[in-house]
């Protein structure tokens, strides 16, 4: 479905609206570093806002909202998947647990690719060396709930 991105709220959540209605869409099969993770948080938001910020992208629901109420979603834009492309740069993880999982295999391999070319998150010189949900597990973000500082997962 076709949708206006109207504010990007991190490297994985998106603020749209289509035919009339405004909802958050969580990208699927991307976990993006958290907003306090340095300098990769704001690196994969400012990403995002720069690709699609105040555009129009085409979504491919999967499945029900997350428990932040985000709707899961792959975005489309100029016949490429964003997730995938946030990917191939380095600027989010894989995350294996989409609810459908049609683009698992594409998705894998562009981590691999990210991370065979040091891209990013892979980068030898500044690697992440916590996975977002470790991060966030004991930094205590994520446990609250979405609207009180917490990126949610």
């Amino acid at each position: 479905m076709p949708a206006q991105v109207v504010r990007v709220v991190s490297g994985q959540t998106l603020e749209a609206i289509s035919r009339g209605k405004a909802f958050k869409v969580r990208l699927a099969g991307i976990e993006a570093p958290d907003i306090q993770q340095q300098p990769w948080g704001h690196a994969a938001k400012q990403q995002l806002e720069a690709t699609v910020n105040s555009k129009t992208v085409t979504l491919e629901l999967d499945g029900q909202p997350d428990k932040f109420g985000r709707q899961w979603a792959y975005v489309w834009q100029n016949g490429k998947l964003l997730n995938e492309q946030l990917l191939k740069e380095g600027y989010v993880l894989w995350d294996g647990r989409s609810r459908d999982r049609k683009y698992d295999e594409r998705l894998e391999k562009a981590q691999a690719w990210a991370r065979i070319m040091g891209r990013g998150v892979w980068d030898v010189k500044q690697p992440m060396r916590q996975t977002p949900t470790e991060f966030r597990q004991m930094a205590g973000v994520g446990s609250r709930e979405w609207g009180q500082g917490g990126q949610g997962e």
